[in-house]
């Protein structure tokens, strides 16, 4: 992929530090870019502390974390990324948030820029037609929480993405050292879809007294092999954006058993939102 030198990460929340991390990791100068200084400063801490472990387990010499840091950039306006080569935004899961960001990035980059959004579940055409010249150029590159751990990008084709952004996003990936798989663009894609009904379900199965939530996510974990139960995967992806992509499917696919569980809303609504806030279904304020 030989003229993509560079890209620009929009949101440097947890998905795109993480994006921005893998990205700079691949050799690609990257612009990590938020409007928020101060969380430009947590996602650096972090990248900073990640690359600190792959040193301490020897994944890594510490001049090569060095020149990944030295590869990522700091900004908190988008045309300070202006001459990127790809872009990828990975802002919180709101559809007006997205369009407007996608209007800046229109703004802000080549015309031979690709656009990518990284949601979990909202509609590529619908985020393509807010920018309709560069219809053509916009499409999904789902990546999965932790970034630097997970291999899957779902990889999401709007209406009128052109096969030569596909190309490029594959390619893209490949560069990485993701594996891209394909999938419709329908609300939730393939992983949501799948994945937040059972989430939802297992708060359900909490709120009516079926078990406690470690016991529901140990017999996950031991009856159905998952690496972690779903009410702690629930924590790490935090129940605001649980809560917010059920809530796209509810009103995309206008099937009641979408809606958000009374407990999920609760927890949300009380800022419970899990590890960025140090509680949500559990307690992650102390070390025990």
């Amino acid at each position: 992929m030989a003229n993509v030198k560079s890209i620009a990460v929009i949101g440097a929340g947890t998905m795109g530090s993480g994006i921005a991390l893998v990205a700079a990791q691949s050799g690609l100068r990257t612009f990590q870019i938020d409007v928020s200084r101060e969380q430009l400063d947590r996602a650096k801490a972090y990248q900073e502390k990640t690359l600190a472990r792959s040193v301490e387990k020897q994944r890594l010499t510490q001049q090569q974390a060095d020149e990944v840091l030295q590869r990522i950039s700091y900004h908190e306006q988008i045309s300070e990324a202006a001459d990127a080569d790809f872009a990828v935004e990975a802002a919180s899961e709101n559809v007006e948030l997205k369009k407007s960001i996608f209007w800046k990035m229109l703004e802000a980059f080549r015309e031979d820029v690709v656009l990518a959004t990284n949601t979990s579940s909202i509609s590529i055409t619908d985020i393509a037609a807010s920018v309709d010249v560069a219809a053509p150029r916009v499409i999904g590159m789902h990546f999965f929480n932790p970034v630097p751990v997970m291999k899957l990008v779902e990889v999401i084709r709007g209406l009128q993405t052109s096969d030569e952004t596909v190309k490029q996003t594959l390619e893209l990936a490949a560069l990485m050292g993701k594996t891209a798989v394909p999938a419709n663009d329908r609300a939730g894609f393939v992983s949501n879809r799948v994945l937040m009904p059972m989430i939802n379900e297992a708060f359900y199965a909490w709120m009516e007294g079926v078990a406690e939530p470690e016991h529901i996510d140990e017999i996950m974990k031991l009856g159905m092999a998952h690496p972690m139960g779903p009410l702690r995967l629930a924590d790490l992806i935090g129940l605001d954006v649980c809560h917010d992509i059920m809530m796209v499917l509810y009103r995309e696919l206008g099937d009641q058993k979408y809606f958000p569980c009374p407990l999920l809303r609760q927890l949300v609504q009380a800022k419970r939102l899990g590890n960025k806030t140090g509680r949500g279904v559990y307690d992650y304020s102390s070390p025990a």
